[in-house]
């Protein structure tokens, strides 16, 4: 999800020296399955996902009302093809963002399955960034992403057990010279197939621009 997923988008953001402020309840969340002993013990494999299967998302304007609904339309050995707002999307196997909309990535790196705590591996990203206050702009990306937690995590579609994860991220210099560091918490549910709650926060090498962003699932519809 190149918002609930996407080093780019965040990262031209940046650009514009301004951050984008977002307010939201907080989640609830309990404490982590490892309390339990449960973590050492659950893995999540691929998820099934099937054509007709669809979740919207909250990312902008404080996330009061959804502004991004995904719809799967065809699934094969290549990956996943959709919609998002009725424009073309394709995913991955493992569900990270190839093209949108807002831009085109070689590997955003945010899942890799079987997803189990404990896990880490590592990332290259070529990505392409429509949507930037100077113009469509690209560059490169990488970072490492570690599974730490097995956790229930509330949304506005409701509680799920997820895995938590951490990614570290350094990104440039894009096209306009810009370089700068991210760090990004997300879960997955798979109940819900996708990463349910998502939040970056970044920052500029230069000028020391932060920003924070989040996005959450506000609903979604599986196919049996």
């Amino acid at each position: 999800m190149r918002h609930l997923l996407n080093v780019c988008g965040i990262a031209t953001a940046a650009i514009a020296l301004a951050a984008w402020p977002q307010e939201s309840a907080p989640a609830q969340e309990s404490a982590p399955a490892a309390a339990t002993g449960l973590a050492s013990t659950v893995k999540a494999e691929r998820p099934e996902v099937k054509v007709g299967d669809q979740w919207k998302f909250a990312c902008a304007g404080g996330r009061i009302s959804p502004d991004r609904l995904w719809v799967v339309t065809s699934v094969d050995q290549t990956g996943i093809k959709g919609t998002e707002n009725g424009q073309p999307l394709a995913l991955n196997s493992d569900m990270n963002e190839l093209e949108s909309p807002r831009g085109k990535d070689t590997d955003s790196g945010q899942l890799r399955f079987p997803l189990e705590v404990g896990k880490q591996w590592n990332y290259s990203d070529q990505w392409v960034d429509y949507n930037t206050p100077l113009g469509t702009s690209s560059g490169p990306s990488k970072g490492s992403v570690t599974v730490v937690g097995y956790e229930k995590v509330r949304v506005r579609a409701g509680e799920f057990d997820a895995f938590k994860l951490a990614m570290k991220a350094s990104w440039g210099p894009d096209v306009f010279g810009y370089s700068g560091t991210a760090d990004r918490t997300y879960w997955y549910a798979p109940a819900a197939r996708v990463i349910v709650k998502y939040h970056s926060a970044d920052a500029m090498e230069l000028g020391g621009v932060f920003q924070e962003r989040e996005c959450e699932l506000v609903e979604f519809q599986l196919q049996p």
